[in-house]
């Protein structure tokens, strides 16, 4: 049993001396796309709710 464990963790390290990851700049931007389209959005959720807050209101 602990030869198969041990033997997992060993083909776990061989896979992930495989992977490609990303540089610092990579990360860097990646995070400045992602931080820039949750503003975006939340401006346009924002923008959409009080729209239809201020119709609402004068329909009702």
């Amino acid at each position: 049993m602990f030869g198969k464990i041990s033997k997992y963790f060993s083909e776990v390290s061989t896979e992930l001396s495989k992977v490609s990851w990303p540089t610092r700049e990579e990360v860097y931007g990646s995070v400045a796309v992602v931080l820039f389209l949750c503003v975006l959005l939340s401006v346009i959720v924002f923008g959409a709710d009080f729209i239809l807050n201020r119709m609402l209101r004068i329909i009702f």
